[in-house]
């Protein structure tokens, strides 16, 4: 019995001693209308169509040291009326050069065909440079603007391999 526990005890630690501690973080970015955007109607409904969309954004954040300066986004989207649910990728590129690759999908309320608000789940799928190694996860939440760019808020935890 004492055998038992005692391994226990030794899994368990070993375990914790192998977590490391995620670090929390925020940023900010504004990102413009798509580049390039492709859609086809679907014909079971009024408003339903299937799009592909790639664009650009602008970012104030920092991982790792180093400072986030813009990054690039390229999604697929389901419209339905005024909701859109999105699945993405979006690649964040850092003032060292190093870029961190996210996966991603939320929803989208527009009205009008521009964007109100938006928000996701989103996952760290990897890195290059220092950033190789790294995991995350967090929230995100976009709000539309007068001039068709988003402004949004990042929120997360990430731990770089070797940290």
């Amino acid at each position: 019995m004492k055998y038992k526990v005692l391994c226990g005890c030794v899994v368990f630690a070993f375990a914790l001693s192998m977590t490391s501690a995620q670090t929390k973080f925020t940023s900010s970015g504004k990102c413009g209308k798509a580049d390039v955007e492709q859609s086809i109607s679907i014909p079971d409904k009024e408003g339903h169509v299937f799009k592909l969309a790639q664009g650009k954004c602008v970012t104030k954040g920092e991982i790792g040291g180093a400072t986030s300066k813009d990054g690039a986004y390229s999604e697929h989207q389901e419209v339905a009326g005024n909701l859109t649910k999105v699945w993405g990728v979006y690649v964040e590129t850092f003032d060292s050069g190093d870029k961190v690759f996210y996966t991603y999908q939320g929803s989208v309320a527009t009205k009008n065909g521009e964007v109100q608000s938006g928000q996701n789940k989103w996952q760290i799928s990897g890195g290059t440079g220092k950033m190789k190694g790294i995991i995350g996860k967090g929230t995100y939440k976009g709000k539309g603007t007068e001039d068709g760019t988003v402004t949004t808020d990042v929120e997360g935890e990430y731990q770089i391999a070797g940290k």
